[in-house]
Formats: structure tokens, C-alpha cells, sequence
């Protein structure tokens, strides 16, 4: 089923690359990413984990931030990197094996397509991979709904959700959380659970 659910999820991404860039690369995002970029000195090492347009990665690299930037679907790798100039690295999330070697991870609206206990094993490997008291960003969609909605895979974030994976997760100390509206035009009755999470 897992199999089954990653690959229809990354074929909706190959088949529907443009549209999504479309709606995403231009979308004003810059009161998270500064968010994010604050608590970081300059010049650390981020990862852009699961980068669809490369917007984010954009806007790390014009900052003077070192970056990597990986995606699951092959198109969107092609198009993230022409959209940032650097090579955007095809990989799947459960394939991420590095050892403290970022300061931060960006995960902006993409371990979502996981299921809980997929996401508990991504955690792990992100906390691996980050060096000592490094930070994640990520945002899932606000709610307790978890399956198919729109041609993929989807686990929604509410309090209560947060509070479970604390527990299994327990290297994992949430610096902060907050919920905003999606900036997307049109979208502004979809709400989002923003994370900074920190490495213990």
C-alpha cells in the first residue's frame, strides 16, 4: 500500500509539474522563509527537503545560504533546477542518509504526502542528518485527515497529532508552532500548521 501510495502521489507531480510551478513559484512566502533564515547564521548548510519548484531554494541561495535541494519526482527536478541553477538531487525521503551534516532542514509543505508511521521513520533520518541543535521548518495542512484527496497522498497536522508525534519522536523539541491561511490566490480558507522544530 505505502509503495502503492508513494508512486501515484510522485506520478501526480511528473504529470502535473507546470501547473503546480504555475501556482507556486511566485507565491509570497518571504515572512516564513525570513522566519526560518533568522535563526540560522549566514552561509549554513540547509536542505531543501522535497523542493517542487526550487522557489524556496531561490530564495536560500540569493541570501547567501548553502544549499541542497532533492525532490522526489524527476520532472520537478528538472524544472527546480533550471528555476535555481544548481543541481536539484532526485531522491525519495526514506532515502536520506546523512549524518550531521546540515544546520537546518526546509520541508515546506512536503513530508505531508507521508503516512504517520513513514513520517516518524523521515523524522528520525532528518534528525540524523542535521547537525547539533539544528532546526526543521515544515507545514502540513491543518486537520486530522489522513489518505487520498486529490490525486495524492495526504496526512493532515492538528495539536493533537503534533502531541503523538512528540512522544514517538522524542529527540524532536518543537521550538514553535503557529497556523496560517494558504497564501496561494483563491486558497485562503485552507489553513496550515507551521513547525520550527529543533534538534534535543
Amino acid at each position: 500500500m505505502n509503495k502503492m501510495k508513494d508512486n501515484l502521489t510522485i506520478q501526480y507531480y511528473n504529470e502535473n509539474a507546470e501547473q503546480f510551478i504555475n501556482t507556486t513559484l511566485d507565491v509570497n512566502f518571504t515572512e516564513i522563509q525570513d522566519e526560518f533564515l533568522s535563526m540560522l547564521r549566514k552561509e549554513s548548510y540547509i536542505l531543501d527537503f522535497g523542493c517542487g519548484s526550487g522557489r524556496d531554494t531561490k530564495y536560500f541561495l540569493e541570501r547567501g545560504f548553502v544549499v541542497d535541494a532533492v525532490d522526489g519526482s524527476l520532472e520537478m527536478c528538472k524544472r527546480a533546477s533550471e528555476v535555481t541553477g544548481i543541481r536539484v538531487k532526485h531522491m525519495l525521503f526514506n532515502e536520506l542518509n546523512e549524518i550531521n551534516k546540515y544546520e537546518a532542514i526546509w520541508a515546506c509543505s512536503s513530508i505531508l504526502h507521508l503516512s504517520y508511521m513513514q513520517l516518524v521513520a523521515v523524522f528520525n533520518k532528518m534528525l540524523k542528518a542535521l547537525k547539533a541543535d539544528g532546526i526543521i521548518y515544515t507545514s502540513f495542512k491543518y486537520g486530522d485527515f489522513e489518505g487520498f484527496r486529490n490525486g495524492r497522498y495526504f496526512i493532515d497536522f492538528d495539536e493533537e497529532k503534533l502531541e503523538r508525534l512528540k512522544k514517538d519522536v522524542p529527540a524532536l523539541e518543537v521550538k514553535k508552532m503557529w497556523i496560517t491561511t494558504d497564501v496561494r490566490p483563491g486558497r485562503d480558507e485552507e489553513k496550515w500548521m507551521n513547525l520550527i522544530l529543533k534538534k534535543k
